[in-house]
């Protein structure tokens, strides 16, 4: 299998490149934990859309690259993501009282979601 197949196919589906590896146990692994934090990050009401300019306004540019980091890790979590989107799961960068929480875990999931991806690939680079 590809690599770019295989990393496109573990972004979309969390998980998903341990699945066209036949590692199924790190496969549930990976999906079960990514989409439980994804599940709790939109419970909590994260912020899935990208921070507005005037949500970034009044701070400083190291923190706003932060903000727009914390954005970016989101999209890693790939079709839950998309899902959420679509059926309008969509909230504001900042809404919501427990949105901190909440954002924190939607990147959170981005972010394991990666490390599958990641593992994944150095798994079949050593297979290889």
């Amino acid at each position: 299998m590809k690599a770019v197949g295989l990393a496109a196919f573990g972004w979309l589906v969390p998980g998903g490149a341990y699945l066209l590896m036949r590692r199924y146990l790190q496969f549930a692994v990976f999906a079960v934990l990514v989409s439980a934090t994804f599940a709790a990050g939109l419970a909590l009401h994260g912020g899935l859309l990208w921070p507005q300019s005037a949500e970034l306004q009044g701070l400083d540019t190291f923190t706003a690259i932060v903000f727009k980091g914390g954005a970016l890790a989101k999209l890693f979590v790939g079709c839950p993501y998309l899902l959420a989107l679509f059926f309008d799961g969509a909230h504001t960068f900042l809404d919501g009282r427990l949105h901190e929480y909440g954002t924190t875990l939607l990147a959170l999931a981005g972010l394991f979601n990666l490390l599958a991806v990641s593992s994944a690939l150095e798994l079949r680079k050593v297979n290889d």
